[in-house]
């Protein structure tokens, strides 16, 4: 397996130092079954084991590719005139390879990084510059803010001084309607299936924990837009008018706690009315101010789930957190302050996860599946009153108007999710570049070194990453294809168990180059 070793993602100048690379450090593979041993033994037998790792290295050691059979021409634009062309035929393994770009890390640990990357640089330009975004943004004011569910009941969790659960002595432990004795002298670690699991789950409002986090993404909305008219109340102004005066940009990504609700990070930015880099009618105090005025009253209400039930009014928890990380250019970043770099690393860790992060194995923890199991009785209820309201039928919907789709028909979809039906990394429009930007950047640097590598000649580095992350009307050259889909996956069984050994080793390289990098420093 050595062979395919030499991909694993160390360039020939660390060779002698990092410890993962060379002939004495083969890939890890796990436990394999009959079927994926004889599949790596067969790449050896038939001598498709070099083509293997070169298909492998061209899609950045993704678990599920995307296969393709076709061709394509590359044309000047200014010309006419044919620079290339590529089939599918010329590819290592006789089919084109392209990454299946899944952000989850436990679907393709491969892409889920490339992802994260991604989100980091999206997040990172837009606190300090940057990839499109002028350096002056570095001065505009800035505040991380996070925002949590509401208390359904109490739940088992883990004290961040290592203490016990809930310490209250037997005799003054107040006991619920059920009898249940609300207290726990436990010490919870990290990782314990009962961790937000519920004290009392007679008395933990199920229904109302999934309906919240299924209007979660709508209360974010009303957030972004709250803070855009409180802001205008603070500078004078109307909302209408507000863009004349400031604007507000954001990036937010979304995390599941352990009791399996969702709660948001979100970097919020007032800009002057140029946009990004100019300069704020505010400093970071007074925006810290108007946030912690607006967010608690922030409200809504929700449509009941069922002809007994109520409407609920859907808000933000207690626990709100506002830091300011740049006040503005006339003041200072102390050394308490978080580093730019802190912020879109610890934001871009948590895009990349979603609720299977939360079940600690192949076995789904008793609450999660509780909170599934009350997804799926809602989404039941929605799909009877449809089906009753379309036949004809009385029935009392929880709509103003019935010719609307039911709130709660498509809850069901979502139930893996445990009802949450956002976006986990979400941006403002002008917050800074996009990821569809990187990721053509990304391949227009493919292209011009396989343009260099065709003609003989080093890449230009001059302006390069201007000229990867410039407009399309700017592009020079015209991709014409004819591509057929051909499946989705590595097509010989232990090729994946290969590609994610391929995967964890380069991420063993880059923690290595990290920690060089620290050092050197």
């Amino acid at each position: 397996m050595t062979v395919l070793d030499s991909h694993s993602g160390a360039p020939s100048t660390t060779r002698g130092a990092f410890p993962g690379f060379g002939e004495g450090a083969p890939l890890d593979l796990p436990s394999l079954t009959t079927d994926q041993q004889t599949g790596i033994l067969s790449r050896l037998l038939d001598g498709t084991a070099d083509a293997f790792a070169d298909a492998l290295a061209s899609v950045g050691n993704c678990a599920h590719p995307i296969r393709l059979h076709g061709s394509s021409t590359t044309i000047d634009t200014a010309t006419g005139e044919v620079l290339s062309s590529f089939s599918s035929t010329d590819a290592p393994l006789g089919v084109l390879l392209t990454p299946c770009g899944n952000r989850r890390a436990h679907a393709c640990p491969a892409c889920s990084r490339v992802y994260a990357r991604d989100t980091f640089e999206v997040i990172r330009s837009g606190v300090v510059g940057g990839k499109t975004v002028p350096p002056t943004v570095a001065q505009a004011p800035l505040l991380f803010v996070t925002l949590t569910a509401p208390s359904f009941g109490f739940v088992h969790g883990v004290r961040p001084d290592g203490g016990r659960c809930r310490p209250r002595s037997c005799d003054r432990a107040p006991r619920c309607s059920h009898g249940t004795r609300l207290s726990c002298h436990a010490t919870h670690q990290d990782g314990d299936d009962i961790v937000g699991s519920p004290l009392c789950w007679d008395c933990y409002d199920w229904t109302s924990a999934v309906v919240w986090q299924w209007f979660a993404p709508e209360l974010w909305r009303r957030t972004t837009i709250a803070i855009r008219r409180a802001l205008a109340r603070h500078l004078g102004t109307k909302p209408s008018r507000l863009k004349l005066v400031a604007s507000v940009q954001f990036a937010k990504v979304a995390e599941y706690q352990e009791r399996g609700l969702i709660h948001f990070h979100a970097l919020i930015r007032v800009d002057g009315p140029n946009g990004p880099g100019s300069r704020s009618p505010l400093d970071g105090d007074a925006f810290a101010d108007v946030l912690r005025s607006v967010l608690p009253a922030i409200s809504f209400v929700a449509p009941p789930t069922d002809e007994d039930d109520r409407g609920r009014i859907i808000t933000w928890g207690r626990q709100l957190d506002i830091r300011t990380i740049n006040h503005g250019p006339t003041h200072l970043r102390t050394a308490d302050t978080l580093a730019p770099e802190q912020v879109a690393g610890y934001l871009a860790k948590y895009a990349t996860k979603d609720s299977t992060d939360l079940r600690h194995g192949t076995s789904q923890r008793p609450h999660l599946a509780r909170l599934d199991a009350e997804c799926r009785r809602l989404h039941t209820l929605a799909v009877q009153r449809t089906h009753d309201r379309r036949s004809g039928l009385p029935t009392k919907v929880p709509l103003d108007a019935k010719t609307q789709p039911d709130p709660y028909l498509l809850l069901g979809k979502w139930a893996h999710c445990l009802g949450f039906r956002g976006h986990f990394a979400t941006k403002s429009r002008r917050y800074s570049v996009t990821l569809g930007r990187l990721r053509r950047a990304r391949e227009r640097y493919r292209r011009a070194v396989m343009t260099a590598q065709r003609e003989g000649q080093p890449l230009d580095l001059r302006d390069l990453e201007a000229r990867l992350l410039a407009d399309d009307d700017e592009e020079t050259t015209l991709v014409v294809g004819s591509w057929t889909y051909a499946g989705t996956g590595w097509p010989r069984p232990g090729d994946a168990a290969l590609a994610a050994s391929a995967a964890a080793r380069a991420r063993e390289y880059d923690k290595w180059k990290a920690e060089q990098r620290k050092t050197t420093h």
